[in-house]
């Protein structure tokens, strides 16, 4: 009996060191591919962050121009936005090592579901990011530059104070925009009835204004530019969602090919 339960414990404890060297192994991959990535795009540094201060460089008085307060800003913030840009363009190989590392404990039903979900929220968050600069960005800083005109201020931003604003509006739309995979999920998975996010759609508004309130300046303009979408994109998970309710044959199924294969061991 002791040596059966020695026998059991030690095939715990390599089947756990294996699944801990597979998922260092799938980390170094995916850093490897963000590394490449960063290194093919870090000679046009400048550039890109250029591109990336756009929307503010526009919202500047003529002469305007961005400044620098910390001795080394000139380049980590430069090489921290082409960081952020390499990251996106490898997230889909990070997405794909995540999901080869889960793929074989979930059941038949739940790994089709999985590229669509990644393929999904992979593309919301772009579009989120998007959205936060092609729109936001622009409103909140003209917005923001008409009341400097009156008070005869000068309108001019430290690089890295802007860095650490767009990264954090950037999250936040991206994030936002991953409200229908949310719903989605949480249909699919039975977690909570569709009946019941349905009921509580007027606190999922409520709560969107308050975070909205949070991650935003302290502008209506802004808040409004992320709760609404925030309140659209959930009243489209719940069109979405229909689709994905759970069938009770779909359990089954997994119960009887787990029996099989226990079966089989």
């Amino acid at each position: 009996m002791t040596q059966n339960n020695s026998t059991e414990d030690s095939g715990l404890q390599e089947s756990f060191l294996s699944h801990l060297f597979e998922l260092r192994d799938r980390i170094i991959k995916s850093a490897i591919a963000i590394i490449v990535v960063f290194v093919c795009l870090v000679y046009w540094a400048p550039d890109i962050f250029h591109l990336f201060a756009q929307p503010l460089l526009q919202a500047l008085p003529a002469g305007g121009k961005m400044i620098v307060t910390d001795v080394t800003g000139s380049f980590f913030v430069p090489m921290k936005v082409t960081m952020l840009v390499a990251f996106l363009i490898a997230l889909p190989v990070v997405m794909y090592q995540l999901w080869a590392f889960i793929a074989p404990g979930l059941y038949q039903h739940e790994r089709k579901l999985i590229v669509p979900l990644v393929v999904s929220s992979y593309s919301l968050f772009i579009f989120g990011m998007a959205f936060a600069y092609f729109l936001v960005f622009p409103t909140v800083f003209q917005f923001m530059a008409s009341y400097n005109a009156p008070l005869g201020a000068e309108m001019s931003t430290d690089i890295d104070n802007y860095l650490s604003f767009a990264m954090t509006t950037f999250l936040a739309f991206g994030i936002t925009f991953e409200v229908p995979v949310v719903v989605v999920v949480l249909v699919r998975m039975g977690m909570v009835p569709l009946q019941k996010l349905r009921e509580i759609r007027p606190y999922v508004i409520v709560g969107a204004f308050v975070i909205s309130a949070i991650v935003t300046p302290p502008d209506v303009l802004s808040q409004l530019l992320l709760a609404v979408p925030m309140s659209l994109l959930y009243e489209l998970g719940l069109l979405i969602a229909r689709f994905y309710v759970p069938n009770p044959s779909d359990h089954d199924a997994d119960t009887t090919t787990g029996s099989d294969s226990q079966a089989t061991v």
